[in-house]
């Protein structure tokens, strides 16, 4: 497995795999990689001839009062899980060779406006724009992406589609631990006590799905996920929202494919968790 930190060396050796006919595929994270990466890696590794994971942690992304200098960092741990997983080659470049005083970026309007983007105004706009940079870089076939951040993850499809990105985007499902919680990096925050009052995020989900299928509307859908939430000592809601699954806007019940999404603080740490309905 080949680690590059560079841009000109990381595309000197994707066009010689692609000048042997290779497909790539893509697995941008921000680093300290858990079993949610790893399912985005093998994947992958089951739909490409050569796996490439960008490592970087994004500074772009975060706001001035965020978790940038805090956010969980160990290449040596990721390096060993992407080789044992069958990677080729990790890109963790420096924020210093990503961005050279920036005057360009990447937003996108109207499905950034919602759920997350609501409380994190910048965020979008600095994933997008490193996602659109991976993308130039890299020049996959294929991109994973998870679908714990489904907000994300339906601004990239959109990004690809409005911007026409020759990139098939793949979503992977949510992994999460045993007792249900969602796997996060952030997870790496919470004290034994934090852990555990955490669970109440899965536990809204659940009865969210349970209550999803009576067709009741959004309002006292949420209302019950709210409760369960509220019944956590430790639990602030961020939000807890139903939207249209392809614009992110805001829906009075399900009938159509809906993002049920909530963002959650557990003590000083923001957790977000979800669930899908088709219709």
């Amino acid at each position: 497995m080949q680690v590059t930190k560079t841009v000109e060396e990381t595309r000197k050796q994707i066009k010689a795999w692609k000048k042997e006919g290779k497909t790539v595929g893509l697995v941008p994270t921000m680093g300290f990689l858990h079993e949610g990466h790893a399912s985005l890696i093998k994947k992958c590794r089951e739909q490409n001839d050569i796996v490439v994971v960008s490592d970087f942690v994004n500074p772009t992304q975060f706001g001035p009062t965020e978790d940038l200098e805090a956010y969980p960092r160990d290449f040596e741990r990721d390096s060993k899980l992407c080789e044992s997983l069958g990677a080729d080659l990790i890109f963790c470049p420096e924020p210093s060779e990503m961005y050279h005083d920036p005057h360009a970026f990447v937003s996108i309007d109207t499905l950034s406006e919602t759920l997350c983007g609501k409380t994190r105004p910048i965020h979008f706009k600095g994933v997008c724009t490193v996602v659109s940079k991976l993308f130039h870089i890299v020049a996959p076939d294929r991109a994973y992406f998870g679908q714990k951040d489904a907000q994300q993850l339906a601004i990239i499809r959109k990004m690809v589609q409005d911007l026409n990105f020759d990139i098939e985007i793949i979503g992977c499902p949510i992994v999460r631990e045993e007792d249900g919680l969602a796997k996060s990096s952030r997870n790496t925050y919470l004290s034994p006590e934090e852990r555990k009052a955490a669970l109440c995020l899965s536990k809204a989900v659940k009865a969210g799905q349970e209550a999803i299928r009576t067709g009741i509307p959004a309002e006292e859908l949420l209302g019950r996920m709210r409760a369960v939430i509220e019944e956590e000592p430790l639990a602030k809601i961020d939000y807890v929202s139903m939207v249209d699954a392809l614009t992110m806007q805001p829906v009075e019940k399900a009938d159509r494919s809906v993002l049920v999404a909530m963002a959650v603080y557990i003590g000083k740490t923001r957790l977000i968790d979800n669930f899908s309905y088709e219709v």
